[in-house]
């Protein structure tokens, strides 16, 4: 419950003292939004929905740190992440965690050039296995990748991105 309502949040926050919170867009915007006296020495890691600029803007000025954060559930928590220090940069992802791979793929599952979208799909040692008890639904987002030789899968993210030059 205190999640939602910004004057429990802060006092929460306050009362332990926290020094690293990770939360989506909406729930930074409702800490801003309620006059949240920020911290200087608080590390924000912000995911959930996409990094929109505005919120870093109102954000790098106040705390520590602040981190963008990806990956869907169905990779078992973060895929990637990536520290964020200029508002005016382009908002990037980041590079894959440890036994983790990214693929920005074409509709015939081959990889796209830097700096052209395609779809991104993941693979590694967090994928999950499929939706339980919706085979439908596995068949669709999960794949059998076609860079492995031992029938490992990837997971279609139904996400439009591409690899930057500096390979993030």
């Amino acid at each position: 419950e205190e999640a939602t309502d910004a004057d429990d949040l802060i006092d929460l926050m306050d009362e332990h003292e926290i020094s690293i919170m990770q939360a989506t867009p909406a729930t930074w915007r409702l800490l801003l939004a309620s006059q949240w006296d920020s911290d200087s020495s608080l590390k924000v890691l912000c995911g959930g929905e996409v990094m929109p600029r505005d919120l870093l803007i109102d954000l790098l000025p106040r705390v520590k740190e602040v981190w963008n954060m990806y990956g869907p559930p169905e990779t078992t928590g973060w895929s990637r992440c990536y520290p964020i220090t200029d508002a005016e940069a382009p908002i990037l992802i980041g590079k894959p965690i440890a036994n983790t791979q990214f693929y920005v793929l074409d509709e015939h599952l081959k990889p796209v050039p830097v700096g052209v979208h395609g779809e991104l799909y993941i693979g590694g040692a967090g994928v999950t296995k499929g939706y339980l008890n919706r085979d439908d639904l596995t068949e669709e987002r999960y794949i059998v990748s076609p860079f492995g030789s031992g029938g490992e899968r990837l997971y279609r993210t139904g996400d439009s991105v591409k690899f930057h030059e500096s390979g993030d």
